[in-house]
């Protein structure tokens, strides 16, 4: 992809796109960054070898478009009350309203979440990475500026159930990562209502476990379940692979289950007790199928004939399984660290 010239340009544009509005100080300025990073991410969603591609950036560019044209109302209505300003006034409460839904619909957010797993769903890995991470970061950081505290408890609060319950039967890996994503916007959401510095590390710490899980199901194309689970793969590549989803959920002894802790203290300090008892209990569901899965990869045999053992013609890189090692060994490191300093 990056050999191409005309991808390359549209990455660029996608990268400016996010850094415009991240930058801009009003409001049609983070507009202007947004259409930006959306038409210069369907071209790179667009892939021959997938007849889905074509189909879901149809869905991502009317979902978009939608939000988009919402938001550059809500513009326009605050241009006309002479106030562009990313503090809106008490009495701009549904303006705010709108503004906070348009933001929450580009992101993919319960319970505007309906095309996130759609669009997931037609995408090669790396574009469902991008999807699940770069492409967050510009509507995170305006609905920081101007969020409701009990708009976006309630979305908390479907983010999470939504991305716990949706997740329980799938055997598709890329909404399985989907529905993954929406329960973690919810905590993104809530480490946001602390502190900005919360969700950053929150945020880099997501985007680093989805590498590592995406960078190995990407060599070794595995899209589903049943091609996880296959004994063509090595035991590593399964070790791997079904330990950093146990990471990605929050599993104690795993580098994904840092910055839950940090979160989970932080708003029992805050005294959010009722919230972040709620989260916890539906997250421990998005637990449940990471194990379930995980345990009949580990532990349940597949019959499989002979011949089959060397259909997976890729060698076994050791060099990709760096972040997936780092992922399952990372909270014993900063544990050493921490008290050597």
């Amino acid at each position: 992809m990056f050999f191409n010239p005309s991808k390359t340009l549209f990455i660029i544009t996608l990268i400016s796109g996010t850094l415009i509005t991240i930058s801009s100080n009003s409001w049609l300025g983070a507009w202007m960054g947004l259409e930006i990073n959306l038409l210069s991410f369907i071209p790179l969603m667009t892939n021959s070898n997938n007849l889905m591609s074509t189909e879901a950036s149809l869905k991502y560019f009317l979902t978009q478009a939608l939000a988009s044209s919402i938001l550059l109302f809500s513009v326009i209505l605050l241009t006309m009350t002479n106030c562009i300003i990313f503090s809106f006034p008490e009495s701009n409460t549904i303006m705010n309203l709108m503004v906070n839904s348009t933001l929450l619909l580009k992101m993919g957010a319960a319970p505007f979440h309906f095309w996130f797993p759609g669009v997931m769903e037609g995408l090669s890995w790396m574009n469902a990475f991008t999807l699940m991470t770069w492409q967050k970061i510009a509507p995170l950081m305006l609905i920081s500026y101007c969020f409701i505290n009990n708009f976006i408890t309630y979305v908390i609060l479907f983010s999470v159930i939504i991305g716990s319950l949706g997740g329980l039967n799938q055997t598709s890996l890329r909404k399985l990562m989907a529905y993954s994503s929406i329960n973690h916007i919810g905590w993104m959401l809530a480490a946001m209502i602390i502190s900005e510095n919360y969700l950053i590390i929150y945020f880099s710490l997501y985007v680093f476990l989805s590498f590592s899980i995406i960078l190995l199901m990407n060599f070794y194309n595995i899209f589903h379940l049943s091609q996880a689970f296959s004994n063509s793969n090595s035991p590593i590549i399964k070790f791997c692979l079904f330990t950093s989803l146990l990471s990605l959920g929050g599993l104690p002894p795993f580098l994904g289950f840092m910055p839950k802790w940090a979160i989970i203290q932080i708003l029992i300090e805050n005294n959010q007790l009722v919230l972040i008892t709620t989260i916890v209990i539906l997250t421990l569901i998005t637990l449940y199928f990471y194990l379930r899965i995980s345990y009949s990869a580990f532990m349940l045999a597949n019959a499989e004939p002979n011949w089959t053992f060397n259909l997976n013609n890729r060698k076994l890189n050791y060099f990709i399984l760096i972040p997936s090692a780092i992922s399952i060994t990372g909270l014993f490191l900063i544990t050493l660290i921490f008290n050597m300093f």
